[in-house]
This record gives structure tokens, C-alpha cells and sequence, in this order.
């Protein structure tokens, strides 16, 4: 099988995407999409995202400190793109896409009371790589909407239409091809 030899690039796809509101902690709140987010340890939870040095919400997230993800649905998505685009500099996004702030649980940054799952996060460390930065958080708070909670108490994460992002494509996540651990599962 013969590969092309490509320059570098990034090419690692799908991606989340996703919203992640900021804020300067006073009367600034932004909201900017990010695909290039991920989990980074599981304990403590961290996470983290790569912000390009010259957006307005690398601005307001370098004074405070805090952010919150914001998961996207296929509902969702055309703010998220909408918010992509446009500079918070210029106008309010909350209000131009009509969604709705919320009150985080432990920063002091707004949620999308729209999405399934806000994941609340504080800034540890920030690493400088050129065109972007990457903010290092600990999550602090998880707030999941309970439409998604089944009779058991079990959180239905995937009943929620997720978005992914795929080389300047969104896509819904597709079938469910296997579980965790199925390749070595006992056969019944």
C-alpha cells in the first residue's frame, strides 16, 4: 500500500468539538469553539485546550484563569460554528445565538445552560508553543443535565446527538461497533 509523503501538519481527526465559555472574571464573558481540546490525566481530572494568542478569548481566559466546556449537540451546532467565526469582541454571542448564560458551580464563568455537560475548569499551567497556547486545568465541577439520566441513575451521554469536528467538517457521532475491552471480552 503506497502513502504520500505529506508536510507536517496536523491530521489527528475527529476531534470534539465543542464551546468553551471564558471570562475576565468582572462583566467580559466570551464564548470561542475549540476542537483542539482533551483529556490529559484522570487523577486529579485534568484537561486542556490550545488557544491561538490573538483571539479575544485568549484574552479574558490569560485575566481569569477559569473556562468551562461546553459540550455540543447537533442542536447546538450552528451557534457553535456561529461562534467560531465571529469575534466576541465585536458583540455578545450569548445574546446573538440566543443561548442561555448559567451559573457555574465552582468558577466564575458562565455555562451554556443548552448543553448536556459544562465541565468546569482552573487554569494550573500554561505552555507557550508558537501560533497557540495550551491551557492546563484541573476540572473542578462536572453539571450534567438530567434529561440524560435513565431510570438507574445512569448518565446517557451518547442519547445527547455529540458533534465532532473532522478536517472542516461537523459530524454526529455514528452506531455504537463495540465496548471497551469487548476484543478480549468472554464469549458467552
Amino acid at each position: 500500500m503506497a502513502k504520500e509523503v505529506w508536510k507536517a501538519g496536523n491530521m489527528l481527526y475527529p476531534v470534539p468539538a465543542v464551546m468553551v465559555t471564558v471570562s475576565d472574571g468582572k462583566d467580559k464573558d466570551n464564548i470561542i469553539t475549540i476542537a483542539w481540546t482533551g483529556t490529559i490525566n484522570s487523577d486529579p481530572a485534568m484537561v486542556s485546550i490550545s488557544v491561538r494568542k490573538s483571539r479575544y478569548s485568549h484574552e479574558l481566559l490569560t485575566a481569569n484563569g477559569e473556562f468551562v466546556i461546553n459540550l455540543v449537540t447537533r442542536d447546538l451546532t450552528y451557534a457553535m460554528d456561529y461562534c467560531g467565526v465571529k469575534s466576541g469582541r465585536d458583540m455578545d454571542k450569548f445574546e446573538a445565538m440566543k443561548l442561555t448564560r448559567g451559573k457555574a458551580s465552582a468558577v466564575n464563568v458562565p455555562i451554556i445552560e443548552e448543553s448536556p455537560v459544562c465541565i468546569e475548569c482552573k487554569v494550573k499551567q500554561v505552555l507557550e508553543l508558537g501560533t497557540h497556547d495550551m491551557f492546563i486545568a484541573e476540572v473542578v465541577a462536572v453539571l450534567a443535565d438530567e434529561k440524560y439520566m435513565d431510570e438507574t441513575g445512569r448518565f446517557n451521554l451518547n442519547k445527547a446527538d455529540l458533534v465532532a469536528y473532522s478536517h472542516g467538517q461537523y459530524y454526529t457521532l455514528g452506531e455504537n461497533i463495540g465496548k471497551f475491552g469487548y476484543s478480549v471480552q468472554k464469549k458467552k
